[in-house]
């Protein structure tokens, strides 16, 4: 019984969240309202403020799930590929790039931003470092499936160094995304190859 109004409750949620969401593309977020949100998503405004408290914690949910949707998007890719290294590279690098650039959430928070609203940025800001850590994560764990003599703490910093790479072309893009994943998938197989013994 327990599970079940577990399962009915994240359902509510999802749904509130999907409904935030969607207004937030539509308008920015300092356009989103909750009784509008939850007009959207079928319920009470106080259905609302009784799930989240308060718009800065639909804020925070609407960051958090976007923050799990990437995260596992990049595990996935990964994981098509299989013990290919570079191609495995090259997808989630490629996906990541793409993603970020087509994404209409961050497209709405740049505008929003531009119009001088900054209101959900620190949502997201706060979860950089999870982004990151996650990503990097992500990236290790496959890595080291494929490269099981690697050293560990060399794989990680490879790791790391990789994905704060990609958000570096995210941030500052300096050529189209097939060239810049090209680029950054060779870079990725050299540190990963590093890791794993000595170049000669």
């Amino acid at each position: 019984m327990g599970e079940l109004r577990d399962s009915t409750r994240q359902r509510l949620r999802d749904t509130i969240v999907d409904a935030a969401r969607a207004q937030t593309v539509a308008s920015g977020w300092d356009g989103v309202r909750m009784g509008g949100v939850a007009s959207a998503a079928g319920v009470s405004r106080q259905t609302v403020y009784n799930e989240f408290g308060s718009k800065a914690g639909l804020a925070e949910a609407l960051a958090h799930r976007e923050v799990d949707r990437f995260v596992g998007e990049v595990r996935a890719v990964l994981d098509a590929h299989g013990a290919d290294v570079r191609a495995g590279a090259y997808a989630a690098i490629r996906h990541t790039l793409a993603s970020a650039a087509d994404n209409p959430l961050i497209k709405a928070i740049l505008t929003s931003a531009r119009g001088g609203s900054d209101e959900l940025l620190p949502y997201l800001t706060t979860r950089a470092e999870l982004v990151l850590t996650e990503s990097s994560s992500a990236l290790l764990e496959w890595a080291e499936r494929h490269l099981p003599d690697a050293d560990g703490p060399a794989l990680a910093f490879a790791a790391d160094t990789i994905v704060r790479l990609v958000v570096s072309h995210i941030v500052l893009p300096q050529a189209p995304v097939d060239e810049t994943a090209e680029a950054l998938a060779d870079l990725a197989l050299h540190l990963f190859v590093s890791a794993s013994g000595p170049i000669t």
